[in-house]
């Protein structure tokens, strides 16, 4: 009887795991084009806006070739049209090196910071360094490890590592530290390893082909590898990729390199970074360091305020800047922080710079097949009715209020005890929660009843006040 409850508890823990992992955009895998750049209906967790996925495929192009840093892009279009999910479709596409930081416009307005050194940090966030350096390695194949104590009993293990190569064979004092390693690693005789000199951090690579018989030292997943060649030490070049907001912080010394982990990272002075700005242009003269413009997406840009429009015309400028791709779900509205209106709340200097995108309304067909896929990652059995039901909701609604009630739906179908989301379960939760446009229909109903109303005063009549 235990065992079955503990049985329950870990199928439990699994489904909850499996439901956190699950988000608004989790089933964006690319922007689903081929090869020609032209896009596919559905593909990769993307539906329809073939325009828009063409477009952001010519621009993720040109981030791949390097030819678009200091650019600015502009996804525009009515809530729940696929802007984020376009975004995050370019961010998955993008090679591991290349840094997506993405942000809300919000943000930063509630950070513990100037605006200014918000954004600024964010740039350097999507800005990488891949540095080239020569480090000097021991490699070979472990021929004995020995690790004793002393005859006294007490102090410090001794121990002594015999490496070979095919052409040398040579015996290490080991201090403690490397013994830890030797024991944390299970390193034994036949083992090819690895030791940085400069770190004297211990890698196996796998075991010698001439131990292939030793079965009593092997398991399945053991890799079997060549005996190296030549010397035991030599030169080997590693490749490091970090952002160069990471190099500011750990050069920073109010903060320090634990800032990296607790992400208060605070205000770093302009002389740091300056200093940062012109190492790193000398370590690309002399070929050490690459650049690797990356994505800074801000959604929800309309939020940001005239000083923030204009400092990132600044940051555009920079000789280190990324690619910028903002979102807006906004028309011709007033710009924050004036009272002058521009298009999607952006000011019209900026705006000449932008290359923009625009999104549209899905059709109905399209809007099924969306709907389709986030059953699948929900992992929602559905009868074909009742998606059809769903789809008409989503056409007559909003995509996003359709989304939601799969889960809800799921949830009524379970405790029916049923294998598949029907008709009857949708309409039960449609009407448990209700849409935007009943919402409206209910307030202004009942809007004598709520606190603070103001539909009154805008007609003329005065409102009281409760204090």
């Amino acid at each position: 009887m235990a065992a079955a409850s503990t049985v329950n508890k870990v199928q439990e823990v699994r489904e909850v795991t499996r439901l956190e992992r699950i988000g608004a955009h989790s089933h964006v895998r690319g922007l689903g084009l081929n090869d020609d750049l032209e896009p596919r209906q559905v593909s990769q967790g993307m539906v329809g806006q073939l325009a828009a996925r063409r477009a952001a495929g010519v621009i993720l192009e040109m981030i791949k070739e390097g030819k678009i840093a200091g650019r600015a892009l502009l996804i525009a279009g009515q809530p729940g049209t696929g802007k984020t999910a376009i975004a995050m479709g370019m961010s998955q596409a993008m090679s591991r090196d290349a840094p997506f930081q993405a942000m809300a416009g919000s943000e930063i307005f509630s950070l513990e910071m100037s605006k200014t050194e918000a954004l600024t940090q964010a740039f350097r966030k999507a800005i990488g360094v891949r540095i080239k350096e020569e480090t000097e390695m021991i490699e070979g194949e472990v021929v004995e490890v020995s690790v004793e104590r002393p005859a006294t009993g007490t102090g410090a293990k001794i121990g002594k590592l015999t490496l070979k190569t095919t052409d040398m064979e040579t015996i290490f004092d080991l201090g403690q530290k490397m013994i830890e390693q030797i024991t944390k690693e299970k390193i034994q005789a036949g083992d090819i390893i690895t030791i940085d000199k400069a770190t004297g951090k211990i890698s196996k690579l796998g075991r010698s082909f001439t131990r292939a018989r030793d079965y009593d030292a092997t398991d399945s997943q053991t890799r079997f590898v060549q005996c190296p060649e030549g010397e035991l030490q030599k030169r080997k070049e590693v490749v490091h990729t970090v952002t160069i907001h990471e190099i500011d912080v750990i050069n920073s010394r109010t903060q320090g390199f634990l800032a990296l982990f607790s992400g208060d990272t605070g205000e770093i002075k302009s002389e740091v970074r300056e200093q940062i700005n012109s190492k790193v242009a000398e370590w690309r003269e002399e070929g050490k360091a690459e650049i690797i413009p990356g994505v800074l997406f801000i959604d929800e840009v309309h939020m940001l305020d005239i000083e923030c429009f204009s400092f990132l015309n600044r940051l555009l400028e920079s000789d280190m800047a990324p690619v910028l791709i903002m979102a807006t779900n906004r028309g011709i509205t007033r710009i924050r922080g004036t009272n002058y209106q521009s298009p999607h709340g952006i000011p019209i200097d900026l705006l000449d710079r932008l290359l923009i995108i625009a999104t549209t309304p899905y059709s109905e067909k399209e809007t099924k097949q969306i709907l389709q896929i986030r059953c699948e990652e929900e992992d929602v059995e559905m009868e074909d009715q009742a998606l059809a039901v769903l789809t008409r909701i989503g056409m007559e609604t909003s995509l996003r209020y359709a989304i939601q009630l799969i889960t809800a739906s799921n949830l009524v179908s379970r405790k029916r005890k049923g294998t598949e989301v029907s008709v009857e379960d949708i309409k039960k939760v449609y009407s448990l929660f209700i849409d935007e446009s009943r919402s409206t229909t209910f307030l202004k109903e009942y809007q004598e009843e709520f606190m603070f109303n103001e539909v009154k005063a805008a007609s003329g009549d005065a409102v009281a006040m409760e204090t």
